[in-house]
């Protein structure tokens, strides 16, 4: 199990990804919901279960709302309409006629409409930025208390690419960036940390019985006896994570999906790019180390 030695290919594995990604994302940019951008949500009752999108987008089609449409209630017999354009009232009267006139409604049907301002969009990209940074910072802080310094790099470079995967995923989908992004980040960094820590508690281990061996054969070694715990864990994740997706509301399939994409790069870094990229700056200093004694 050669994974320590092929890192260069792991790496270039997420390079493609993320410059696929990021290159969409700046032809199209991100699908920023209106919890970033600011804009309208309105929530109507249609008395009626599981209402096809593509029906409702066909009745509000002349009001160039580019709205975003998910189902709620526990039939999904509501519809939350989420726009980032900002509705005066006679709009979202206007709207709401509509489906008065489609599905026979009463005014009771309307269950509310909420305004989102663009200042509000901009403070929580800012608390969701701070927060990924204290989480980074204090993963940093305990892993180079337990480990050394090293691990701590190693792991949050590991962190970094998983984010930036997760960002890349979001692209290629169209995923609608919203406040479920915000969560998924930081529960995603916390499975991936775990993670990253359960091998390096190994390698570390590994590093005082295997002496005379190489820092790539250590990774292996390593990376090996922690494998199958690793995808274990995953799997029985995934299949709960699965389960929710497929058959939740789409609301949850918004924090779901993410989610999934999440936790298998969380643990692909973790196999592919924590240990090996370790092994790689630990070789790295001690042939500096070599050539500068000789």
């Amino acid at each position: 199990m050669k994974i320590a030695e092929r890192f260069k290919l792991w790496i270039c594995i997420s390079l493609v990804i993320i410059v696929a990604g990021f290159g969409l994302a700046a032809v199209n940019g991100f699908n920023l919901g209106i919890d970033f951008t600011g804009g309208t949500m309105m929530q109507i009752n249609l008395n009626q279960a599981s209402v096809p999108v593509d029906e409702v987008q066909e009745l509000i089609k002349d009001f160039n709302l580019d709205a975003e449409i998910v189902h709620a209630g526990s039939n999904k017999e509501e519809v939350i309409i989420k726009t980032s354009q900002s509705l005066s009232n006679a709009d979202r009267v206007e709207i709401f006629n509509k489906f008065v006139e489609a599905y026979g409604l009463e005014n009771d049907d309307f269950r509310g409409a909420e305004q989102f301002g663009p200042s509000v969009g901009s403070e929580l990209q800012q608390k969701a930025l701070m927060s990924i940074l204290i989480a980074s910072i204090g993963m940093l802080i305990y892993i180079s208390f337990r480990f050394e310094v090293v691990y701590g790099v190693t792991a949050i470079i590991a962190l970094i690419h998983d984010v930036l995967i997760l960002l890349a995923v979001y692209s290629l989908f169209n995923i609608p960036v919203n406040s479920s992004f915000i969560a998924a980040v930081l529960t995603i960094v916390g499975y991936s940390i775990n993670d990253t820590i359960v091998v390096f508690d190994r390698v570390r281990e590994n590093v005082k019985l295997m002496k005379r061996a190489s820092f790539n054969d250590i990774a292996n070694t390593s990376l090996l006896q922690t494998f199958s715990r690793s995808i274990n864990t995953s799997l029985t994740t995934l299949l709960v994570i699965g389960a929710l997706y497929f058959l939740g509301v789409e609301s949850i399939k918004e924090f779901a999906l993410p989610l999934m994409a999440g936790i298998i790069t969380g643990t692909y870094s973790s196999i592919f790019i924590a240990s090996p990229l370790w092994a790689a700056i630990k070789t790295y200093k001690r042939s500096k180390e070599h050539y500068s004694k000789a």
